[in-house]
């Protein structure tokens, strides 16, 4: 009697053929890529001497650069992120709970809903910022509202996923005992979601403070304004400074972030 030996494949002839596929895409892809942008190999040959160059042009750094110019355009730039942070907090709400289908069972007022979250997430940060410049002339408000409007897609889909995401046992418990919506919003969907909610408005503000830093590359205000003065000039000195300053910004903020997500949340 023949043993029976059976050969064990991680993948089956399909998934092989599908995986190959895959490759062969996106190997295709990146050569198509690399011709499309035209990399010139003269400007990659000396690019090592370039870097050393202009870092030798930013030090020592022009520490008086920062309490003239950069230190108000710093707080402006915070500033900038806070409000704009919470202006999309009251403008993402009504909009994450209309997208939520389980809170609002209408599929229409739905994807409407969801329409809106992905114009605004599909829309970058400098591009809202053009824009509300041109509306509103350059400077702080623009930039805050710019913040706001590319932050509402964010925190909206993620606060309607978390509604969608809750517990059912409450909410039905206080629909079946007669409360208005209301009320089985504020005591059944709203605990369940708050720690979310939460979490999720540190961290955009987290990632409005790195944005906002370079809006005032179009005039909307902020630290950037210092930046793109300092580059116009070719004050390296004067630009190290301000990247400095941006640097120690975003990391004070991710700890400030961790911190309270730890203690609090």
């Amino acid at each position: 009697m023949i043993a029976d030996q059976r050969r064990w494949e991680r993948f089956t002839p399909r998934e092989r053929l599908l995986r190959f596929t895959f490759y062969l895409v996106a190997v295709a892809a990146f050569v198509v890529s690399v011709q499309t942008v035209e990399v010139i190999p003269e400007f990659l040959y000396d690019a090592p001497e370039q870097v050393v160059d202009l870092f030798a042009r930013m030090w020592p750094m022009d520490l008086k650069y920062y309490p003239k110019a950069v230190h108000a355009a710093l707080i402006e730039t915070l500033h900038i992120a806070t409000l704009g942070t919470i202006l999309s907090l009251g403008l993402a709400l009504p909009v994450g709970i209309l997208a939520a289908r389980n809170v609002v069972p209408v599929t229409a007022i739905n994807q409407f809903a969801k329409l809106v979250l992905v114009s605004s997430r599909s829309v970058n940060s400098l591009v809202w910022a053009l824009l509300f410049v041109a509306v509103f002339g350059p400077g702080a408000l623009a930039g805050t509202l710019a913040i706001a409007f590319r932050s509402i897609g964010f925190v909206g889909k993620l606060f309607g996923e978390a509604l969608e995401e809750a517990n059912r046992g409450p909410v039905e418990a206080l629909t079946a005992a007669g409360a208005p919506w209301p009320s089985v919003f504020l005591k059944a969907y709203w605990p369940q979601v708050q720690p979310a909610f939460w979490s999720i408005a540190l961290f955009r503000w987290d990632i409005n403070i790195r944005e906002s830093a370079v809006l005032g590359l179009v005039g909307a205000g902020g630290i950037g304004v210092a930046l793109d003065t300092a580059l116009t000039l070719l004050y390296w000195d004067q630009v190290a400074v301000v990247l400095a300053t941006i640097f120690a910004v975003v990391i004070l903020a991710e700890i400030i972030v961790t911190t309270i997500r730890s203690r609090i949340i």
